[in-house]
């Protein structure tokens, strides 16, 4: 729950900066001379690149989250296995012995999407964001029956 909280002001802060920036952007552009219509143009395309980042991003969260409810559903969501030192860390040789399972479980079924979404949560757990992200959107787009990239 904390992390949807401090995403929702994450997301809230930038919406603010957006319309910030949008606005200096308009003021610049109202200025009417060479230079400030292209420095207010300039301003203009940061917060559109803003809002399309932003919205990628919400929409990969909320299918992730979609098929993690549907996983759990099933009962196939993956157990929290791992080792943890005192502090409450994942230990890495724990966290690598998890992946190497759960990778061979999708070389077995590289089509099923529950694997791939296992794979994707045994990637963080190894502190792999960016192969963990490409895994969960594998699994995303098996899941919707769409083509998958290679």
């Amino acid at each position: 729950m904390r992390a949807k909280i401090t995403y929702f002001l994450t997301a809230a802060v930038l919406v603010v900066y957006f319309v910030l920036a949008g606005s200096r952007g308009l003021m610049l552009i109202q200025h009417g001379t060479l230079l400030t219509v292209t420095f207010g143009v300039a301003v203009l395309i940061l917060p559109v690149i803003g809002v399309w980042f932003l919205w990628q991003n919400t929409r990969f969260v909320t299918r992730a989250n979609h098929l993690a409810t549907e996983l759990e559903a099933e009962g196939g969501l993956p157990v929290d296995e791992l080792e943890r030192d005192t502090y409450g860390r994942i230990l890495r040789d724990s966290a690598d012995e998890v992946f190497a399972r759960r990778r061979a479980e999708t070389e077995d079924a590289p089509g099923d999407w529950r694997s791939w979404f296992r794979l994707a949560v045994a990637y963080h757990d190894a502190r792999d964001t960016p192969r963990a992200r490409k895994a969960m959107q594998r699994a995303i787009a098996l899941h919707d029956k769409k083509p998958v990239q290679v």
